[in-house]
């Protein structure tokens, strides 16, 4: 179609560096086998915490210039991945960063919380019409922690993709596109409990010291996005070294955000979490190209091209 690959993923994030902890192998896996891969981000990340002092300026409540400067390490972390087809929804800076749940710019006007859900997602059905994916990644319904971001970006995904599919909406807009496979991003529990047990042994905190909680430093399994149980992953992708240090570089690229430490990583609150070489996923939309009762590892599979 158009000239486009035969093989096409839209992937749906709230804020620069979401994309590379979420996705970072996935997307550079699919870059390297010559799939389309587009990612649409939904702000700038303005209300971002900086990590390293000498950006401190950059925050919100000093020069408000951050999202500015997360525009860059966001070109950065695609080059890493390998993806050339990165966008802001509706362009740079047409909805801001809403902050973290119940903080006041969340219905400050223009935050990405206060849009209207249809209005914003009339630029996603311009860019699902356009490059028309098989595939779309995005997260749950609760954002997979609660942003209030994460949750419109949910909101805003999941109608773009049936906006995009009616003939009669909006055909200036480009031809009708159904989406055959939609993807929310997860972590399986017993991933996310070995992870931490391998830090906790790094560290020296045994098995036997269970009980007395993490040590100084490190995050717990509650602190990481969309885990589930494990017989909700539907999908897994991984496997190559490759492409797990390109998420890895990818990560180190968002510098304002991100502290990478060899299989671990941090965000602004120091504590240490693992850096998962393997992504999850859940489909809630199309049907699974896998044998009943075993997981997807390509999530094109079954997909006609």
């Amino acid at each position: 179609m158009n000239g486009l690959p035969a093989r096409r993923l839209l992937l749906v994030h709230a804020h620069p560096d979401d994309e590379s902890i979420n996705n970072g192998v996935t997307m550079a896996k699919y870059a390297a086998e010559g799939a389309h891969v587009t990612l649409v981000t939904c702000t700038l990340g303005e209300e971002g915490e900086v990590i390293p002092p000498g950006l401190a300026h950059l925050a919100a409540d000093r020069d408000d210039t951050l999202g500015a400067h997360r525009v860059g390490e966001l070109a950065a972390a695609m080059a890493e991945l390998g993806v050339a087809d990165h966008r802001f929804l509706g362009g740079a800076g047409r909805f801001r960063d809403s902050g973290m749940r119940g903080a006041p710019q969340n219905d400050h006007p223009g935050s990405f919380w206060s849009a209207a859900v249809d209005e914003a997602a009339v630029h996603l059905v311009e860019v699902i019409r356009e490059v028309r994916p098989q595939v779309l990644v995005t997260y749950d319904p609760d954002g997979g922690y609660g942003h209030p971001d994460h949750i419109q970006a949910h909101r805003v995904a999941m109608r773009a993709a049936e906006l995009a599919a009616g003939a009669a909406y909006r055909p200036e807009l480009g031809e009708p596109h159904t989406v055959e496979k939609i993807y929310w991003n997860r972590v399986p529990l017993s991933v996310v409990e070995e992870g931490f047990a391998a830090l906790r042994a790094a560290r020296g905190h045994g098995p036997e010291a269970e009980g007395a909680g993490p040590p100084p430093g490190l995050a717990s399994p509650q602190d990481v996005p969309g885990v589930v149980a494990d017989a909700r992953i539907t999908a897994e992708i991984g496997g190559a070294e490759r492409y797990a240090a390109a998420k890895a570089a990818a990560m180190r690229a968002h510098a304002t955000q991100i502290a990478v430490d060899g299989s671990s990583f941090a965000l602004s609150n120091e504590l240490a979490q693992p850096l998962f070489a393997r992504e999850y996923y859940e489909l809630v939309a199309g049907r699974s190209g896998a044998p009943a009762g075993e997981r997807e590892r390509d999530l094109f599979a079954g997909v006609e091209a």
